[in-house]
């Protein structure tokens, strides 16, 4: 099995998204990336430690590559503004990507220079795999848990219309 640490605002609508993609062991929401030695949704909302609302995404490469959870993660969020998913605003929402090896790091860059080649501005941030803090437990799964918070009805159909659209052989 293989990690990757992905921040791409919202961690409820990151989440739900590679949820439903095969390959995926699992996504757990959390946060990484900051100055505190510690991490909860209060002070990282507060903007008190300096970390990203991110998931850890474990999965099986015989399955699924990490290029194609790359295609994935840029085709559900933009990652063309800096701190800032829709209408959420402020450094934990960075789009940001967390590596674990060197073999990693180079399909990242790969994947980066493409989009830029093609003229999009992207500002996400890739940085060595920090101490991941696990969200507390009513972060997980969090959409399937509350499926009409209204949040989460405006924010995460559009993103896994486009998945279901784009990535449809990849959908469980």
């Amino acid at each position: 099995m293989q990690e990757i640490i992905l921040g791409g605002g919202c961690f409820w609508c990151t989440q739900s998204v590679f949820l439903t993609v095969k390959g995926i062991i699992s996504a757990t929401s959390g946060y990484a990336g900051g100055q505190a030695e510690t991490a909860d949704y209060e002070s990282v909302c507060g903007g008190q430690t300096g970390h990203v609302e991110v998931i850890k995404i474990v999965y099986d490469k015989q399955v699924i590559d990490l290029s194609t959870i790359l295609d994935i993660f840029f085709a559900t969020h933009d990652p063309t503004t800096l701190n800032r998913q829709g209408n959420d605003v402020g450094t934990q929402y960075a789009s940001v990507i967390f590596y674990d090896n060197e073999t990693d790091l180079a399909i990242i860059n790969d994947k980066i220079a493409a989009l830029k080649a093609n003229d999009i501005p992207v500002v996400t941030r890739v940085e060595k795999a920090p101490i991941f803090y696990q969200a507390e437990e009513y972060h997980q799964n969090f959409f399937s848990k509350n499926p009409t918070q209204g949040y989460c009805n405006f924010a995460i159909p559009p993103k896994l219309q486009k998945l279901k659209t784009e990535f449809s052989a990849f959908l469980k």
